[in-house]
């Protein structure tokens, strides 16, 4: 996916309000929204002027909002291009794969361990939901919300504010990588399929299959993903 030259191709946004909450957190809202969105797409420049002037705030607080940013890993500063959205290198990827497989894997342990019958109902009727969007045309954003609503019955269930704040520190990053292997046709169906075995077993109270489902989950769905970036660190070499 190419990234549009200007944020005004990009992006629409107006003027952030001044009353309703600190003007800081709103600007910072607003671009983590559209970086999650993919409205701003990996790789898409963040030019300070464009962001004062479609903003309507001052530079500092633009560079306070990207400071924040860069710290979640939703931007990265490059050397003589400024401020760009993340794009995941491979090294990268393949890292925060095998750090999802394991936290993931330990998270539905503890979902299953810990979880009420209610909430076992929840994680079904949420992968059901995830089903539903993963068949046919669905707009890549729609998908990925559907997915975010499994994560957040997991880590409800789980009762972990340790695993909770870990995963979310995360999950951002993965957001951008979970866009490139959902867009692969045919992978949101097979998501969707690991998904149920993972919830079926949750719902045995069997744990650790549970978890092993899980990891299994992840690790199918790094192949298209580090794949993609492999092909693509081939056709930048070659250029």
């Amino acid at each position: 996916m190419t990234a549009p030259n200007t944020l005004s191709q990009a992006w629409s946004s107006a003027h952030v309000d001044r009353v309703a909450a600190p003007l800081r957190e709103q600007v910072i809202s607003a671009l983590r929204s559209a970086i999650l969105d993919f409205t701003l797409r990996p790789g898409q420049r963040l030019v300070e002027r464009e962001l004062i002037e479609q903003l309507g705030v001052s530079r500092t607080t633009i560079r306070e909002a990207l400071r924040e940013l860069t710290s979640e890993g939703l931007v990265t500063v490059v050397p003589q291009r400024g401020a760009i959205v993340s794009a995941p290198s491979l090294a990268e990827a393949e890292d925060l794969y095998e750090i999802r497989a394991v936290l993931e894997s330990i998270l539905v342990e503890r979902f299953v361990e810990r979880a009420t019958d209610e909430q076992l109902a929840r994680l079904d009727d949420a992968v059901e939901n995830f089903a539903e969007f993963s068949t046919g045309e669905q707009e890549i954003k729609l998908v990925l919300d559907a997915k975010d609503g499994i994560y957040d019955v997991l880590i409800k269930g789980a009762a972990s504010p340790t695993l909770q704040n870990i995963i979310e520190g995360i999950q951002a990053r993965v957001r951008i990588l979970r866009a490139t292997s959902m867009a692969e046709p045919g992978r949101a169906v097979e998501a969707a399929t690991e998904l149920r075995a993972m919830a079926s077993a949750a719902k045995k109270r069997h744990a650790k299959e549970a978890a092993e489902l899980c990891a299994t989950h992840v690790r199918n769905a790094s192949k298209t993903a580090l794949l993609h970036l492999r092909q693509a660190d081939n056709g930048s070499d070659q250029n």
